[in-house]
């Protein structure tokens, strides 16, 4: 029996819903292994995708579950792009209206609505920089991660390190590029001192409002757009006094807004495409 998927699209970060009422006895955790998720994400022999997001199901605290899946068959703990599609979803089958909403996350629960003008906010939670939280080694003592260095290939380079419920490490340069965040990223992102991996972003400041991002998402590489990774780096832009509170982060993909808080809360606005419906074959998976 064919597999039923739901594709969409954040800003050119695309995912597949998979909806546990859609299978045969509605089963409580993904019935996939890491490989056979690598399998259906892959762009030549699978569906093709950013990763699963496998929801809604029962959680407590909030009105859905979800669990969100990386291309190379890891899981994820939050994803902004991931809870727009996600959200949207939900609207598209009847379970939400325009009322805001919880859904619960590995990495927090968050509350999600979906304005009357088709966009989707987010209150995704609060950025920490603390080394304990997001982590970064040593995590004790504890001490937020702004303006260390790493070196790769030779080079080296500014970080600082933010989670908002997944790990990210966010460089300020005057140039970024996508040749530059394939080059260092998958260098970053399994660097020994993030012992979970990290999420990387390439952050250019371009005035008070306007910050451009090149992104190396952990277990997925280069991506067009996320919604963490401009939650980190709006945070850190702001942090480091660059930016005011709400900010516009331009990526390959598209542009997000990000509203920071004085306790670096973050709302984040921006939309959700439904691109269609797709059958996964389960020979595919052999």
């Amino acid at each position: 029996m064919e597999i039923p998927f739901h594709k969409y699209h954040a800003l050119g970060n695309d995912y597949l819903v998979l909806d546990p009422a859609d299978l045969e006895g509605a089963p409580s955790t993904i019935p996939f292994t890491p490989a056979q998720i690598e399998r259906i994400c892959h762009r030549n022999f699978g569906l093709g995708s950013d990763g699963i997001l496998w929801g809604p199901f029962p959680a407590l605290g909030a009105e859905f579950g979800l669990a969100i899946f990386n291309p190379d068959g890891g899981e994820a703990e939050k994803s902004g792009n991931g809870l727009r599609i996600f959200t949207q979803y939900l609207h598209d089958i009847g379970c939400v209206e325009n009322e805001p909403f919880a859904i619960w996350t590995k990495g927090g629960i968050v509350r999600s609505q979906v304005r009357e003008d088709g966009l989707i906010v987010v209150d995704m939670g609060s950025v920490s920089f603390k080394s304990d939280v997001i982590p970064v080694l040593p995590k004790t003592p504890s001490r937020e991660v702004i303006g260390e260095t790493i070196t790769v290939n030779g080079r080296d380079y500014t970080f600082c390190a933010a989670t908002i419920g997944n790990p990210h490490c966010v460089l300020p340069m005057g140039d970024i590029s996508e040749a530059l965040a394939r080059e260092i990223g998958p260098v970053i992102e399994n660097d020994p001192r993030f012992p979970n991996r990290t999420n990387v972003q390439l952050l250019k400041v371009l005035d008070r409002a306007n910050i451009a991002i090149e992104i190396w998402e952990r277990g997925a590489g280069y991506t067009l757009a996320s919604g963490s990774s401009s939650s980190a780096a709006a945070s850190v832009a702001r942090r480091l006094g660059l930016v005011d509170a709400d900010v516009s982060v331009h990526m390959p993909g598209g542009v997000l807004n990000i509203s920071i808080g004085d306790d670096f809360s973050i709302r984040m606005t921006g939309p959700a495409t439904r691109v269609g419906d797709m059958q996964l074959d389960p020979g595919a998976l052999i």
